[in-house]
């Protein structure tokens, strides 16, 4: 499974700690463009689009384990020995599972605002708006925004979705992502993870203090999988605490990964 990469490479003298950013649902590396930016000089650092997210091969099911292990399979073929992951929300649990199934190859994790739990569907809305837009016959995305706008009000949602569209040289648009692999295992993608391994290293839990995606009865599961796992709050901020206050979390990323006082 090809995997759309970017790397920001170490042009500094020296050896720096592998870091690997992971995107979430319906997203792509870009969306981690920014703390990208703010780290890259302590990290030798890589972005991926997941399987099929952004620029990524699509296949026809998938689920956190097929995930985890198509992003463990590019891994071990650049030959990394340890590495550092940081992952929001499903990216967060793709690199709960990589911790999981390969213990031995994870440094420290960064989870960005989502817990190792169940979570109950919420994507309906934003699944509908998708699925009744016919990108091949759109002559704008201002067109596919009228249309979303029906069953997803807010306009920043709607343009991060929408990101997903591509213009085809024959006219019409098309999606970028494996809108109906993502549709059909969708369930597949808010399951718990694996609860009959542990992860010993250390954990960050970054949660949005507006955002309900870690809750208080979360932690009981954290703990008992990341035995050494802490959380920080960071205040006024909600799901995408990243893209609201960069360098806040940029900088308890740094601070984090890099064992600082």
């Amino acid at each position: 499974m090809p995997l759309h990469v970017k790397h920001y490479p170490d042009v500094t003298a020296g050896e720096k700690p592998v870091l690997l950013l992971i995107h979430g649902l319906f997203g792509s590396l870009e969306n981690l463009g920014g703390i990208a930016r703010l780290l890259a000089d302590d990290f030798d650092l890589y972005a991926i689009d997941l399987p099929n997210h952004g620029r990524s091969g699509h296949f026809d099911c998938t689920s956190l384990e097929a995930m985890a292990e198509t992003v463990y399979a590019w891994i071990a073929a650049l030959g990394f020995s340890k590495l550092h992951i940081l992952g929001h929300s499903l990216g967060g649990k793709v690199a709960m599972e990589i911790a999981l199934l390969h213990p031995e190859l994870v440094g420290r994790l960064v989870v960005i605002d989502i817990a190792p739990v169940h979570y109950e569907p919420h994507h309906h809305d934003v699944f509908s708006g998708l699925l009744s837009i016919a990108p091949e016959t759109l002559t704008s995305r201002k067109e596919a925004d009228l249309q979303l706008q029906h069953h997803v009000p807010e306009v920043a949602v709607r343009s991060f979705l929408l990101k997903n569209l591509v213009k085809q040289d024959d006219g019409g648009f098309a999606w970028r992502m494996n809108l109906s692999t993502l549709h059909n295992d969708y369930a597949e993608l808010i399951k718990g993870n694996r609860a009959d391994s542990e992860f010993c290293g250390e954990v960050l839990f970054l949660k949005g203090g507006e955002s309900d995606y870690i809750q208080r009865h979360h932690w009981q599961d954290i703990i008992e999988i990341f035995p050494n796992a802490s959380v920080k709050i960071i205040s006024d901020t909600g799901h995408w605490l990243h893209a609201e206050k960069p360098e806040t979390v940029a900088r308890l990323t740094k601070r984090f990964l890099l064992n600082e006082s």
